[in-house]
């Protein structure tokens, strides 16, 4: 299979490609029709309810993609946190405010503030773990590489088309070999006990830490 590589240049890619991949030029024939949306869940009359950020409307939700979303939502539910999703689906105008048909589900957690993440537009992909605490945040700008004890490191990185689904990103520094392992697979973290539709193996000179992650806002396939 024919491997895929692209080198992110920190110096001469702008922030404003991001925002415009974002704005939809990775859409597919699969997605027509579809829209990324993040917003907060609620349960009413023994409904699921989207409410999208920054709306004050709900959407019904059915879901059409078979993600079981509302077990997903049940597991993380309880009485004082507010639960955010990060989904794709179809707007169906119907009685009311109407029904969001859900495709995909990107992730599940519990916060309040979420909708407020400066960063998501930006990035293409971002991936945490734990015992050590680790994450790795990917964008048009570079690669970001936060560890537990360590100085933050800003790098290039190359990217590996793996097929299906599959993929790594790659960089060097200070004599270290770093490479982030993705596949779309659903993961659950260990500590949150968010849902993420991304399994991730951070492997530093050959030392494998794992953890979950999600596409940002600027990689929605």
């Amino acid at each position: 299979m024919r491997v895929a590589r692209s080198l992110v240049l920190v110096a001469l890619l702008p922030l404003f490609a991001a925002c415009q991949l974002f704005d939809g030029s990775r859409e597919s024939a699969e997605h027509a029709g579809q829209t990324r949306m993040q917003g907060q869940l609620s349960a009413a009359d023994g409904k699921l309810l989207f409410q999208p950020c920054g709306t004050p409307r709900h959407y019904v939700i059915n879901d059409t993609g078979g993600t079981s979303v509302l077990q997903q939502a049940a597991s993380l539910a309880d009485a004082q946190g507010k639960l955010f999703a990060d989904v794709r689906g179809r707007i169906v105008p119907d009685s009311g405010d109407g029904q969001l048909d859900l495709e995909k589900l990107y992730r599940v957690e519990r916060s309040g503030n979420a909708c407020d993440d400066p960063d998501f537009k930006k990035m293409t992909v971002r991936a945490t773990g734990h015992a050590p605490e680790w994450s790795v945040r990917a964008s048009g700008k570079g690669m970001v590489i936060d560890r537990a004890g360590q100085p933050s490191l800003v790098l290039p990185y190359v990217e590996e088309q793996l097929g299906d689904g599959r993929f790594n990103l790659s960089t060097e520094a200070n004599n270290q070999h770093i490479e982030l392992w993705v596949a779309p697979q659903r993961c659950v973290d260990s500590k949150t006990g968010s849902i993420q539709h991304l399994s991730a193996e951070l492997r530093i000179n050959g030392q494998v830490q794992r953890g979950c992650g999600y596409f940002g806002g600027s990689r929605d396939d």
